[in-house]
């Protein structure tokens, strides 16, 4: 099966849940800055600095953390690699990085298969969880990606490369690896917000359903509305009408829960349907990416996980 269409099945490890959800919405434009402070994403994309996640975050109350491979925080994988020259990104201004996935041969990996349309997901995050960037990179035939991210703000970054190779050892598997860069200058951090299970902003009302259980594969579902009205002229985005990917509070660990029905035409909601795969208890941000009328919104979710 075409991994471009595998919404509901990825060979990842399942758990997930929560007994609460907050949203704060925020529309962002394909190619302009979101009034979500630090929210961008367009169609390209970057990368960074190696880091596995420290053993003191495992102590840490309420943590019950998975493997480096279940929570994304590796930069190596079944022999695959993301590897990176660069350590730290300049601050407050667009900045092109460059990154290379090799595999177990040591040399760059060059044949990708589509994933919901594309080749490659990028995600830029804070450590705080603010300046959310998704992109979609683009790879020169030596297999060297160039990310072109948006202005990040001073402090801690993890960047995520999400792919499937579609030959050698790891065809048809889904990895995700991530590495870690500083951007220089006084970081200030914002809280995360606490949880709530519906938020007005930009003319939507979004409300989250279902109670997930820790430990245990669940539906989770989205609710859109405008003016009291459900939404229904949701646009096809990525091969389905909202893509959604997790971010763990204090380690920034990763999750992508994934939709499970395929976009059709002009016509999607008002309710958005996933399957919840998020790893390890604690609080989680998640982004809900959605279009309408050829724009791009997102939608910051805290989700609380038992």
């Amino acid at each position: 099966m075409p991994a471009s269409t595998r919404f509901p099945v990825r060979r990842r490890a399942l758990a997930a849940a929560g007994t609460a959800a907050a949203l704060a919405l925020a529309a962002c434009g394909s190619s302009s800055n979101s009034s979500m402070p630090g929210m961008d994403h367009d169609t390209h994309s970057s990368a960074s600095h190696s880091t596995s996640p420290s053993s003191s975050m495992s102590d840490m109350p309420g943590m019950d953390h998975g493997s480096a491979a279940e929570t994304r925080l590796a930069d190596h994988q079944d022999g695959y690699r993301l590897t990176s020259a660069a350590a730290t990104l300049a601050s407050r201004k667009p900045t092109a990085y460059r990154f290379t996935i090799t595999g177990p041969d040591g040399k760059p990996v060059t044949g990708f298969a589509l994933d919901q349309t594309k080749r490659m997901h990028f995600y830029a995050i804070r450590s705080d969880l603010t300046g959310f960037q998704h992109l979609h990179p683009s790879m020169a035939a030596d297999g060297a990606w160039t990310a072109d991210l948006s202005a990040l703000a001073p402090g801690a970054w993890r960047m995520f490369a999400s792919f499937t190779p579609d030959s050698g050892s790891g065809k048809g598997k889904d990895f995700v690896l991530s590495r870690t860069v500083t951007v220089p200058g006084t970081a200030a951090i914002t809280p995360l917000p606490a949880p709530v299970t519906t938020a007005q902003a930009d003319g939507y009302t979004i409300t989250v359903k279902g109670k997930p259980m820790a430990g245990m594969a669940h539906p989770l579902t989205i609710s859109l509305s405008k003016d009291g009205k459900p939404v229904t002229d949701l646009q096809p985005y990525l091969d389905t009408y909202a893509h959604l990917t997790a971010f763990h509070e204090g380690d920034q660990a990763f999750a992508h829960v994934h939709p499970t029905t395929e976009a059709t035409g002009d016509n999607g909601g008002p309710d958005l349907a996933f399957h919840a795969e998020l790893p390890t208890a604690g609080n989680w941000r998640l982004f809900l990416q959605f279009q309408t009328g050829g724009k791009l919104h997102t939608a910051a979710v805290t989700l609380r996980v038992g």
